[in-house]
């Protein structure tokens, strides 16, 4: 509970039609995100956007199509996340399905190659004397890395969807739907997306071309996989990205997910049958992601490749245990910036326009979970820098940052008025990667709080939460709790549904030292209902009424097959004003 952040209420617009039995709480909150029919809701795969816009396409179904038919070695070069373990498994299951007979996958070791396609990487490459190189959500910022391996004979063909800088590295074909005059509809699609959409085109292509002598290829295999890694990177889920995502879902929750990602679930202990995007974002996606952190996310992708259920099984065990490790490690880091948080001015209003922070004990790996969970606590941008793995003279940081503020810009910004600050970066809006020298801290700490203030307006620092509005004491049950959750896939741009009510609190009591778990009732004759906050107990108990922010959700703890308010914030009584999004 705090008093910093404000309840605001999304504005419904005109909506419609939708069928009879179509929940009205449902309609409002699908019409507040642009999903104004019945019609558009339909997240169907015949109305995903077709490939051909995409820049560079031919050229690049050409290069691989070649490979193929001349048996030529193609290593796919993924990254160290989620987005590039499930990228790089799409990419060498779909190539092999479409025929390539030579597909190898190599991924850079974050300790010892640093991002991407790097001329230490390459160095490494040589061994497996690659033909055509192959870099899934990397390679657009890899220019010594792709000269490197131009130089040493490979063809280099670089497929991503991080913003480009202002030069293009020098690689034969190059498909990102976010260079400069890109005709490609969505600009949102993350690093696997992009993969298999070049899939798509070679299998067309190979198609024309009479490549497949019975049934072709089905890819739509792979959409388990293309839902993990969009997920996972938290890229904008426009309604390109939803059908992608829900397709991926509904292969999962008919058991028809890869052996890897279904051992996954299971130790995530979540339901198959009920899988949303927030079970891949909070139980699948730390899972990989902690091999690439901490490790060689080599394990994460050969346990995705894997068909084998028990090999996976132990493939995915071992993850899990990595994943531990990365917890306690992160756990700590934490600590340790909310501590130096605590050496800040008191009142939010008094911190800086960015929270910058660094520790000499803390692991580069996993510094993006830390400037993540700064930002939220702050509601400001945040960066976190830890010591380079590679050089002890260097330090790679993390950004996270909030609406309103593109962080790629803010550092664009900080590059161009001060050339040399920052060794390398690069990113999206909302979240980016950089790397600096040790003596370059204090002035790029600076020269970034300049950029930060300069691009940042002062209203947007006002943290704020919005609400799909109030539920009626009948909205309060598990029949719509399933139809929100089922309604997805929710996420970055298409969040969760929120509401907000004034409550009487029956009972409550503490969990665990930090968890709130309450009994509340819409009236004082009313029936009551559970809630819990987890992380709620901050030593003030509740008054008699609370204003609260909660999502409605199932409860099957225990078999129990009830519903449970998750308490997101809440206000003492009496409530403070509640606002209208413009």
């Amino acid at each position: 509970m705090s008093e910093a952040l404000t309840i605001v209420r999304r504005q419904v617009p005109e909506h419609g039609p939708w069928p009879p039995d179509f929940p009205l709480v449902l309609q409002r909150v699908l019409a507040s995100r642009g999903v104004c029919s019945a019609e558009a809701a339909e997240l169907k795969l015949a109305n995903l956007l077709r490939p051909e816009s995409l820049g560079q396409l031919a050229a690049a179904v050409s290069l691989l199509a070649t490979a193929i038919d001349d048996q030529k070695h193609i290593v796919v070069v993924g990254d160290f996340d989620c987005d590039g373990a499930t990228g790089t498994t799409v990419a060498v299951r779909g190539l092999r399905m479409l025929g390539a007979t030579w597909v190898s996958f190599r991924v850079p070791n974050r300790a010892t190659h640093g991002y991407g396609l790097s001329p230490a990487l390459v160095d490494d490459l040589v061994a497996m004397a690659p033909d055509l190189v192959l870099t899934v959500d990397s390679g657009i910022a890899c220019h010594a890395g792709v000269r490197a391996a131009k130089d040493r004979g490979w063809l280099v063909l670089v497929t991503d969807h991080h913003l480009p800088g202002e030069h293009l590295p020098p690689a034969d074909v190059i498909v990102n739907p976010n260079l400069d005059g890109d005709a490609f509809p969505s600009k949102a699609l993350a690093g696997v997306g992009v993969m298999f959409y070049l899939l798509l085109a070679l299998r067309r292509h190979l198609r024309e071309q009479g490549a497949f002598a019975g049934s072709e290829p089905d890819l739509s295999c792979l959409l388990d996989l293309v839902a993990v890694g969009t997920v996972a990177d938290m890229v904008p889920l426009d309604g390109n990205n939803r059908i992608l995502v829900a397709a991926g879902l509904k292969r999962m929750r008919q058991g028809q997910g890869q052996a890897g990602l279904r051992a996954l679930i299971k130790l995530a202990g979540r339901e198959e049958a009920t899988l949303t995007a927030a079970d891949i974002g909070f139980g699948i996606a730390p899972r990989l992601n902690a091999a690439g952190r901490l490790e060689d996310m080599a394990l994460g992708i050969e346990c995705l490749i894997c068909d084998d259920a028990a090999r996976a099984d132990a493939m995915a065990s071992a993850l899990d245990a990595i994943n531990g490790e990365r917890r306690e490690r992160q756990q700590s880091m934490v600590d340790d910036a909310e501590a130096a948080l605590q050496r800040m001015p008191l009142a939010l209003e008094g911190l800086p326009p960015a929270v910058i922070l660094f520790d000499p004990s803390w692991h580069a790996g996993v510094v993006g979970l830390v400037a993540s969970r700064i930002k939220d606590r702050c509601h400001r941008p945040a960066l976190a820098f830890a010591p380079s793995e590679q050089d002890g003279g260097m330090l790679r940081g993390s950004a996270r940052s909030i609406p309103g503020l593109h962080i790629r810009d803010a550092l664009t910004r900080v590059d161009a008025l001060h050339p040399g600050l920052i060794e390398r970066f690069g990113g999206h809006a909302m979240a980016a990667g950089l790397s600096l020298r040790a003596e370059n801290l204090d002035p790029f700490r600076t020269a970034m709080l300049a950029s930060v203030g300069s691009m940042l307006a002062p209203e947007l620092l006002r943290a704020e939460l919005a609400s799909d509005g109030p539920l009626e004491p009948g909205d309060l049950k598990r029949e719509l709790a399933e139809r929100l959750r089922m309604a997805g896939p929710w996420g970055q741009g298409f969040p969760e549904p929120v509401f907000d009510n004034v409550f009487e609190v029956r009972e409550w009591r503490v969990l665990g030292e930090r968890h709130l778990k309450l009994s509340l009732a819409l009236a004082s004759d009313g029936p009551a209902i559970s809630a819990i906050h987890f992380g709620g107990w901050q030593g003030t108990p509740p008054t008699a009424r609370i204003h609260a922010a909660y999502q409605l959700e199932p409860d099957d703890f225990r078999g129990r097959k009830g519903v449970q308010l998750l308490i997101r914030h809440w206000y003492h009584w009496p409530p403070q004003q509640v606002d209208v999004i413009n």
